[in-house]
């Protein structure tokens, strides 16, 4: 029983030590995408934290939610975006942009505010079946699980071809 315990202990202060480590690797990393691969292990190490806690089903929203999308699509995002030459070159600042900024969000905040206050609340319309998590749940795990996944490689491949589409656009412009 001790053995156990001291398992557990160790694998406590490894977690923590994983998101120490990937929190300081995403700080101190000179290039974004160590920067990303740092975020990713600190948040590999809290999700082993949480079903370290007793939280499985929590462990894995972090692993899927964050670390496979998240740190994903910013990934994604600085393969396509602009490189720090080109970004250094393009940017613009200046008092024109800051007012076009700050308009715009005077504007925006207006309009939300307008339609907070102009809102009327409406109850709830009566159930009409069972919306429960284990209900979606066994759903999504036992009904629609192939879809799901079909769904899931759809939008990998969709975003494999926009990388491919992008990179063949910034060769042709020779950059």
């Amino acid at each position: 029983m001790i053995f156990y315990r001291f398992i557990a202990e160790v694998l406590f202060f490894v977690f923590v030590a994983l998101i120490f480590y990937g929190g300081v690797a995403a700080v101190q990393a000179r290039h974004l995408m160590n920067a990303v691969l740092g975020l990713a292990l600190s948040l590999l190490g809290l999700a082993g934290l949480f079903y370290h806690l007793g939280s499985p089903f929590l462990a894995l929203m972090q692993f899927l939610i964050y670390v496979g999308a998240v740190c994903i699509i910013i990934a994604f995002g600085i393969m396509v975006g602009p490189k720090p030459k080109q970004e250094a070159e393009s940017r613009v600042l200046g008092r024109r942009n800051m007012l076009l900024a700050v308009s715009t969000c005077i504007v925006g905040l207006v309009l939300l505010a307008v339609t907070i206050v102009d809102a009327t609340l409406v109850p709830a319309a009566v159930r009409s079946g069972d919306f429960s998590v284990r209900f979606l749940g066994e759903n999504l795990l036992y009904q629609f699980c192939l879809a799901f996944e079909l769904i899931s490689v759809m939008l990998l491949a969709a975003i494999v071809g926009a990388l491919i589409i992008a990179n063949i656009g910034r060769e042709e412009a020779g950059q």
